[in-house]
């Protein structure tokens, strides 16, 4: 199994090639490949071992190289990672290995900045006691932004509801500081925890 990675998280890729590699593995350039080298890094084995893990940098960047990629992956016996940091999706390489059962693509993309209007509306739901109004609007934002801003944010709107002396601001600073302490210390998954803090808001 040959797997790519790309996308401008390169923070997250990184742990997931520690994850798949482990800790000892081969780095290969690969813009520094010839068409000559490539049977040799994908199917070649050591004296020490008859499977490698193996990193590849920027593989596409070398177009040459990168045509072969099909050729090969049926037979590479070895776990290795293409890390790109550009992909072409529009080569016929690309094309071809996205068929290939031999080959997994994974994107790792950075989560978005939430925007300000929607971290109000989903707050304002617990507010008026619909917690579970407000879980379920999470669930739709929650793959493309960033629990951590999300929070920051949804303090900030209950520090301006505590200045128009609503009620329930003050109780909900103490949630939402719980929360930001439980999001940084315990095992609980940020966005849980955002979910959690809203159903407690909104009781």
């Amino acid at each position: 199994m040959i797997r790519i990675f790309y996308g401008d998280d390169r923070v997250a890729a990184r742990k997931q090639i520690d994850r798949q590699l482990g800790d000892d593995y081969e780095i290969v350039e690969g813009e520094s490949l010839t068409v000559g080298d490539m049977p040799s890094v994908l199917l070649g084995t050591s004296l020490f071992a008859t499977e490698r893990a193996i990193l590849i940098k920027d593989l596409s960047e070398n177009k040459e190289c990168f045509a072969m990629l099909p050729q090969l992956v049926g037979e590479c016996p070895h776990n290795i990672v293409i890390w790109e940091t550009k992909l072409d999706k529009r080569s016929a390489a690309y094309k071809e290995l996205a068929k290939d059962k031999n080959v997994e693509f994974k994107e790792f993309k950075l989560a978005e900045d939430p925007d300000k209007k929607l971290v109000f509306d989903i707050l304002d739901m617990a507010f008026r006691g619909d917690g579970k109004g407000a879980v379920k609007a999470c669930e739709k934002i929650e793959l493309t932004n960033d629990a951590f801003m999300f929070m920051g944010l949804m303090t900030t709107q209950a520090i301006k509801k505590l200045q128009y002396n609503n009620p329930k601001a003050v109780r909900a600073l103490k949630v939402l500081a719980q929360a930001d302490m439980d999001m940084k210390t315990s095992n609980l998954e940020p966005w849980e925890a955002v979910k959690i803090a809203l159903l407690k808001i909104a009781k």
